[in-house]
């Protein structure tokens, strides 16, 4: 069993950055893929990021591309989703992922049902 513990989320205006973390506890989170996703009120959620378990493979949703970043260190179990330029429609419960088993794909990576383990979110907000 693996928990995920999602940290990092918070209040900043619009343009500003903030660095999400996700720390794993019951299993080393080295042969796992992640990924993280959000929700905003009244929609479902969406994926935003992925990463492979080696660190060798990412994946981004279009809308995030070129101001998000997804990295992890397997020596501290952690895996971490960088965000710069933030907007008012980044605003939304976070939430990060691990999957145990299957070949990730741009297919894979976005579908929730891949993900066998969830955390219980951080919110992050963004003013205009």
């Amino acid at each position: 069993q693996v928990q995920l513990g999602e940290s990092g989320g918070g209040l900043v205006q619009a343009g500003g950055s903030l660095r999400l973390s996700c720390a794993a506890s019951g299993r080393t989170l080295s042969s796992y893929a992640m990924g993280w996703f959000r929700q905003a009120p009244g929609k479902e959620r969406e994926f935003v990021a992925a990463i492979s378990w080696s660190g060798g493979s990412t994946y981004y949703a279009n809308s995030v591309k070129g101001r998000f970043t997804i990295s992890r260190d397997n020596a501290k179990n952690t895996v971490y989703l960088q965000m710069n330029s933030l907007k008012p429609e980044d605003t939304a419960v976070y939430y990060c992922a691990a999957a145990r088993t299957g070949v990730d794909t741009m297919l894979t990576v976005t579908s929730t049902a891949w993900y066998d383990y969830w955390g219980q979110g951080t919110q992050v907000t963004v003013s205009s």
